[in-house]
């Protein structure tokens, strides 16, 4: 048999962000608002916990809407809707091989529900998309990256109404019809699975317009799953050569101890993470989260013929984002995502990241085990404070650190047989915090002279980490 020794000479390396943390072009062009542009910058939060934070009210929704005087960065972000030529070209000039990034939904449908799309809003995606390909870099595109009208929580109360299945499967094939011969590659809905550490950008419920919210959850992700299947099914009747891919964001966990109560609830833990690719890769409900929702008392609206389209329209691929770990002691924690035990041997970044390379090669290996489909790595990165230093550059050493062991831990699994193909850095220039809407939490190879109250003068500079992963790139992971 061929050893494998590293990276196929066909691995996509490049970057990720979100419209809904780069664009701004609020309200330009027809666009309409989308739960992100409801997310207020808040100087007075708790940074660790911001991501379990993430429920609204509709009063505060209808009063975030309506207020003149708060700050809301995802409005504006990095005013990439202006700015993409001159961004991208950065990005190609590190050899980016992939820009994977999000159409926004409330861009093409306003309201979710209009009788046509957005014209102009279709053209700005026209000429991002294309200057992606004139720059040799492959497109790869996430429908849905928590830029779910507002119009839908408002009108339809969000996820759990089954007639935004239809709203949704509709927006898709707009797309897939739009750029059925630029784009390959296509993430239906980014992170799945975050419903709890995600409960508003995720489902676009407000916690009060739901008598059971986790019900309701669970609902949405099912109405989900049935409009990701229709998205499959006219894919594959359009072009045979698109690649549709679920995603989820990687939050494996470790028993504390090797006691066995700890053990098992980290088994059942992990198994509340694998549910949602079970359905999406193999196809159908396992019964161990069937049996989780009787003794819940979670009744999902699963029609008749949800399960032969599901079963039917599995993905082709699976993306994953990979931040940190998690570990779990059974006489402290239950079975709730959020709730986890700090590991005492890992460090962690100030928002309370713990830093765990080993546990990405983990992660790989298990869900290449489980499922056998091709996997890409949509979102790796390292926030931090970045700071200009007296010659106004930026030596981000932590940050090629942490890239350079993760990467080699994916090496590791590729070496294992581990069929990777992509690996996109998060925010490979600086952009808005999705849970905590700081601009100042920086990702990029790119710093972007913004605070996060949006001032500052815009200008892009390159900081260490750039010269760093272009040489990355250009070894095609051999020199970290």
């Amino acid at each position: 048999m061929m050893e494998i020794s590293g990276f196929p000479e066909s691995f996509l390396w490049g970057g990720a962000v979100a419209a809904n943390q780069c664009e701004g072009g609020f309200g330009l062009d027809g666009k309409g608002m989308s739960l992100a542009d409801a997310h207020r910058y808040n100087s007075d939060m708790n940074i660790k916990e911001a991501s379990l934070k993430s429920e609204m009210t509709l009063a505060q929704l209808k009063a975030n809407m309506e207020d003149k005087g708060g700050y809301y960065p995802k409005r504006y972000g990095i005013d990439f809707y202006h700015t993409y030529k001159e961004d991208l070209k950065l990005l190609s000039e590190m050899g980016f091989k992939t820009f994977r990034t999000s159409i926004d939904w409330s861009r093409i449908f306003p309201n979710g529900d209009d009788k046509e799309p957005n014209e102009a809003g279709l053209k700005f995606y026209d000429k991002l998309i294309d200057e992606c390909l004139k720059l040799g870099m492959e497109p790869i595109i996430t429908m849905l990256h928590y830029e779910t009208p507002l119009a839908i929580t408002l009108n339809y109360g969000g996820w759990n109404n089954r007639k935004v299945i239809d709203l949704f499967t509709r927006y898709g094939e707009v797309l897939l019809h739009r750029y059925q011969d630029k784009v390959k590659y296509w993430i239906v809905i980014n992170q799945i699975n975050l419903i709890y550490f995600e409960s508003f950008n995720s489902t676009a419920i407000c916690i009060d317009q739901v008598e059971n919210m986790e019900e309701a959850r669970y609902q949405a992700v099912h109405n989900q799953f049935v409009a990701s299947a229709k998205i499959v099914e006219k894919a594959r009747g359009m072009n045979p050569d698109f690649k549709i891919g679920t995603m989820l964001a990687d939050c494996t966990t470790y028993p504390f101890s090797c006691k066995p109560d700890d053990v098992v609830l980290a088994m059942r833990r992990n198994r509340l993470q694998y549910f949602y690719t079970d359905v999406q890769l193999r196809g159908e409900y396992p019964q161990y989260i069937r049996r989780y929702f009787r003794e819940n008392g979670i009744d999902i609206n699963e029609q008749p013929e949800d399960k032969q389209l599901i079963k039917n329209n599995t993905m082709d691929f699976l993306a994953l984002s990979y931040y940190y770990s998690q570990t779990v002691a059974a006489d402290q924690n239950g079975m709730h995502p959020t709730d986890v035990s700090t590991n005492p041997y890992l460090e962690a970044n100030p928002w309370g990241w713990s830093i765990d390379p080993k546990g990405l090669y983990h992660s790989l290996s298990h869900y290449y085990d489980r499922y056998g489909v091709p996997l890409m790595i949509a979102e790796n990165g390292f926030g931090m404070y970045d700071k200009l230093d007296e010659n106004g550059q930026i030596n981000d050493d932590y940050r090629i650190a942490y890239l350079a062991a993760h990467i080699a831990q994916m090496k590791e699994a590729v070496k294992d047989g581990v069929e990777l193909f992509a690996y996109c850095a998060w925010g490979p220039i600086d952009i808005v915090s999705c849970s905590s809407a700081e601009m100042e939490k920086r990702y990029g190879f790119i710093y972007v002279d913004l605070d996060n109250q949006g001032k500052g003068t815009g200008k892009r500079i390159k900081k260490a980490s750039f010269d760093w992963y272009k040489k990355v790139i250009e070894s095609n992971g051999d020199i970290l």
